[in-house]
């Protein structure tokens, strides 16, 4: 049976990339975008907390916030997260930077929320202490990092280094569950309809 022009009235129905409802795919500007509005959040709590930590404590006095399980108390970091080497603060200057420019080129690349927002809790927590590093005593590239957080038998840390950690654990469950970095981005679901015809 055919139709009144000739034409078959059964027509190919187009195969469609678009996903599936509940399951859409941010395209690769959105989740750039969000990574580095996370990164900003992050960066600006970090040093909004540090500030208020500096006008607040007395350097290396204790004050209990929840008993022993969590205290207030401000020290100087120069070294890493955890005050982990202490005695290279130019070395973990250079590294961190490098982190901080990496991440950013890779921020057009990232093509997956879970990234996008593991990528920018880490961006984020490691300008934080960068701009420590850049900008307070004892000097440019030296400055100490500071940190006010303390928990019983753990060492002191601050607002950035709980978001890097944060991080990593996104990053390992990533690499467990096998989430690409470059992930599905929405950017190339028409290319198949471009070569039809």
């Amino acid at each position: 049976m055919t139709a009144r022009d000739g034409a078959s009235p059964i027509s190919p129905t187009p195969t469609s990339t678009t996903p599936a409802a509940g399951s859409r795919v941010l395209s690769r500007p959105r989740l750039t975008a969000t990574m580095l509005v996370l990164a900003a959040a992050v960066w600006a709590l970090d040093q909004a907390t540090k500030q208020w930590a500096l006008g607040r404590f007395t350097p290396g006095e204790a004050e209990p916030f929840l008993g022993r399980l969590l205290q207030f108390t401000l020290v100087f970091n120069p070294g890493a997260a955890f005050s982990m080497g202490t005695a290279f603060t130019p070395v973990i200057t250079v590294i961190m930077a490098a982190v901080g420019i990496g991440l950013l080129v890779a921020s057009t690349r990232v093509g997956s929320r879970w990234w996008a927002m593991s990528a920018g809790f880490l961006l984020g927590g490691a300008l934080g202490n960068l701009t420590d590093r850049l900008f307070r005593p004892p000097g440019f590239a030296h400055g100490h990092v500071v940190d006010f957080l303390m928990l019983p038998d753990f060492p002191v840390f601050n607002v950035a280094d709980s978001f890097i950690t944060t991080a990593a654990v996104c990053i390992v469950l990533a690499a467990i569950k096998d989430i690409p970095f470059g992930g599905r981005a929405a950017d190339t679901t028409t290319e198949e309809g471009d070569h039809r015809g």
